[in-house]
């Protein structure tokens, strides 16, 4: 069986909580070697590296969400860096910009969409400023009109950071500008979806190595699971489809994503 990794997952979700050990069963039995948990707060975070210390195949990557962004401190950074310490936490995130719903689009004001955007651009840069202090790489969450706003503040960082653009749905050229910073995408479950031709079109025209595989769990899940709860384990069937797009074997696409996964996450354990 070809093996391949979720690197993108909300395990500490609570919709797992119940149930963890049969969703991490249910991964391996799937083919899932690896999994990463996504911190999307300080609490979260904390939840991902627990999971990680009590199960060899998980790992956690730690942050705070940019949705979130009124609820986090001035300067997250202190705590950033020593939640980076632990040996199990192989990036920042998952961080960026959204401005998919602003304040405005919700009652609230012109003014309160300046604040938020500012406050989110002020915590991107927290986290791309200790992974280039830490020698990590950044998760990053783009959603809205925002896409290149937050390649400017990626480029700022030049050779320092490398992201990727997690849950990536956006055309070819705007994964050309991607790349071309020395950074990767990574595919949904959307690449399943009937109305993911735009995704499928997205992943034909992406060299293999430069993309990784996730679920973005307990979203997203894939056909023909779609409506329900996400998990690690359908990465077997985002997997299915990825490799007919490409016209590839399964056992290219793992070694290819397992690959790329390996090198972008620094402290990430070989097989």
């Amino acid at each position: 069986m070809a093996v391949f990794f979720d690197t993108h997952a909300h395990l500490n979700h609570s919709d797992f909580a119940r149930e963890i050990q049969q969703v991490i069963a249910r991964a391996r039995a799937a083919g899932i070697t690896k999994i990463i948990s996504i911190g999307t707060d300080f609490a979260s975070s904390a939840r991902a590296i627990k999971l990680a210390e009590e199960h060899p195949d998980i790992y956690a990557v730690v942050g705070w969400h940019p949705s979130h962004v009124l609820e986090a401190p001035d300067d997250i950074r202190p705590a950033l860096r020593e939640l980076t310490q632990h040996p199990k936490v192989v990036a920042l995130g998952e961080t960026g910009l959204d401005y998919y719903r602003l304040p405005s689009s919700h009652g609230g004001t012109s003014v309160d969409d300046e604040n938020y955007q500012h406050r989110q651009a002020k915590l991107f840069r927290q986290h791309l400023e200790v992974a280039a202090e830490t020698g990590l790489n950044c998760v990053i969450h783009q959603r809205g009109d925002c896409f290149a706003e937050t390649l400017t503040h990626l480029e700022s960082f030049g050779d320092r950071v490398r992201g990727v653009f997690h849950c990536f749905a956006s055309d070819a050229a705007a994964m050309q500008r991607v790349l071309a910073l020395g950074s990767l995408v990574s595919f949904t479950g959307i690449v399943t979806f009937k109305n993911g031709q735009n995704v499928r079109d997205t992943v034909a025209a992406t060299p293999l190595g430069k993309f990784m595989l996730e679920t973005d769990c307990p979203y997203l899940a894939p056909v023909p699971y779609r409506g329900k709860r996400c998990e690690p384990a359908y990465v077997r069937e985002i997997s299915e489809t990825i490799a007919q797009v490409k016209g590839c074997s399964l056992e290219e696409l793992s070694a290819t994503t397992c690959h790329a996964a390996q090198s972008f996450f620094p402290k990430l354990a070989s097989p």
